[in-house]
């Protein structure tokens, strides 16, 4: 019963220890400490509401750079391209439209839907690009400048933050690609075989087709990548066949009839 109220609501399966949860919450603290100082410099100490909202958004992003430091939505380009590209269709739908329901709804399907094409899905973009719209005359009068500073300043603070941040904790490295992980163990076979036993790519390009969703990666989606992957690597085994050898002499050679069902 409570595992079916748990996948219903969505409760994650979590392992993480206390140490892990207070380093998350002291990245959260230092990164966001820091962001504010940089975001009252640019939008001005007497916008507090301002400069609250965009605030707002890159606390989404420290939740995900220190507390998801290894998922994939927190890597820098999602962080730096998704607020980027998302405070331009802001600026762009706040300038040139009307009324600001339009624009902020626009702004931030607009922003889905550029961050799914160049692959930098980051959630706090969202934010940033209704920010560009709902966020009063301190950020409407900053134009084209809201892009760069603060919003590109901030997430590139963010990403650097978060890059020294976990350098100091073997298990915490960010970006991903600076964590040495040893890959499972491959069994030994013959070449003729490991073809269909190792996963390509073009497999793994099926299996997230198969989920047809963004895949960042809860428990369910592993486990259904997994049974995609099983199941086209059990299409590339060689079938069974049914040899009947018939032996022809001709010159001299004996010829197999093969029979594949």
């Amino acid at each position: 019963m409570w595992n079916q109220l748990r996948a219903l609501i969505g409760i994650e399966l979590s392992a993480v220890t206390v140490r892990e949860k207070l380093l998350s919450a002291l990245g959260g603290i230092v990164s966001i400490s820091m962001l504010m100082v940089v975001t009252q410099q640019a939008l001005g100490t007497g916008a507090p509401a301002a400069a609250a909202c965009l605030i707002a958004s890159m606390g989404a992003s420290a939740v995900l750079l220190f507390a998801v430091p290894h998922g994939q939505l927190s890597q820098p380009w999602p962080v730096l391209a998704g607020h980027g590209l998302s405070a331009l269709i802001g600026v762009a739908c706040q300038r040139y439209l009307s009324p600001a329901w339009l624009a902020g709804g626009l702004a931030v399907g607009l922003a889905i839907l550029v961050m799914h094409q160049f692959k930098c899905i980051h959630p706090p973009g969202g934010a940033t690009a209704l920010t560009a719209v709902i966020g009063g005359p301190a950020v409407h009068d900053m134009g084209w400048d809201f892009v760069l500073f603060p919003v590109l300043t901030n997430a590139c603070l963010m990403v650097l933050l978060a890059v020294l941040f976990n350098l100091l904790f073997a298990w915490r490295r960010y970006p991903t690609a600076l964590a040495k992980r040893r890959g499972p163990e491959i069994p030994s076979v013959s070449p003729a075989h490991s073809q269909w036993l190792t996963p390509t790519h073009e497999d793994i390009i099926h299996a997230l087709k198969s989920v047809d969703s963004f895949v960042d990666v809860t428990e369910e989606d592993l486990i259904a990548l997994s049974v995609s992957l099983q199941q086209r690597m059990e299409q590339r085994k060689p079938r069974a066949v049914d040899v009947r050898s018939l032996q022809h002499q001709r010159h001299g050679e004996v010829s197999l009839l093969v029979k594949i069902p």
